[in-house]
């Protein structure tokens, strides 16, 4: 997509922010506390922009894959990559339609992207696709009927050149709702709102607000049916 190219020599700009430090803080924590990528195993990094979650799948041992639609993204993934030591394979495509056969990985992972594909239900369907039975498929998304989502909506009618234009977020509900039946864990994180001020991005204030307001970023497990 011509835009996120164009998007990411700055992409990563935004994890340098005391904001984006915690929101990638809280949100890993988040993701990994659901599942615990072990070594060896294969994991697809669904959407994987410029490589910040592959990486941190890598470092933990896992043989992972990280496809994306913006070439730009992928060539900044793989520099990164590379800096690291780590060993990922990254590839062009669209998570829509998947270039990988039928139950091939042994985990797949989306992380701070599902809200922008248009289908979502198609690319539920897909990752599950190309998941060997049993295995799990764990997704993060922000949440629409949190601050965070509601930030990002009013960015997006204010800015018509916003990255949240393409954006289309769920409620916990809608978001439960992808497939209740194999719905294994939920949980949730962001619970600071995107306009507090810089020195209330901690933990401490994150715990505090975490049984008075809705988590701005909420992830999700299922397992595939055997």
């Amino acid at each position: 997509m011509a835009f996120f190219d164009e998007a990411a020599q700055k992409y990563d700009g935004w994890y340098e922010t005391p904001m984006g430090r915690f929101a990638d803080q809280v949100e890993t924590q988040l993701a990994f506390s659901l599942f615990t990528p072990e070594p060896e195993m294969t994991i697809l990094d669904c959407g994987c922009g410029t490589g910040n979650f592959s990486i941190k799948l890598a470092a933990r041992g896992a043989r992972v894959t990280g496809v994306d639609l913006s070439a730009e993204m992928l060539a900044i993934a793989r520099e990164k990559t590379r800096r690291r030591g780590l060993d990922i394979e990254y590839v062009e495509g669209d998570i829509c339609n998947l270039p990988f056969a039928d139950d091939y990985f042994d985990a797949v992972f989306t992380m701070a992207v599902f809200e922008t594909i248009p289908d979502s239900q198609k690319a539920f369907r897909e990752m599950l696709r190309v998941l060997k039975p049993g295995k799990f498929l764990l997704i993060g998304t922000i949440r629409k009927d949190a601050a965070w989502g509601k930030s990002y909506e009013k960015r997006a009618q204010e800015n018509p050149d916003s990255i949240w234009r393409f954006s289309k977020f769920k409620t916990l509900r809608e978001f439960e709702n992808l497939d209740r039946e194999h719905l294994v864990n939920m949980g949730q994180c962001l619970f600071v709102p995107p306009d507090a001020a810089e020195d209330r991005f901690n933990l401490e204030e994150e715990n505090r607000l975490s049984g008075i307001e809705p988590g701005g970023f909420m992830a999700a497990l299922w397992q595939k049916p055997i």
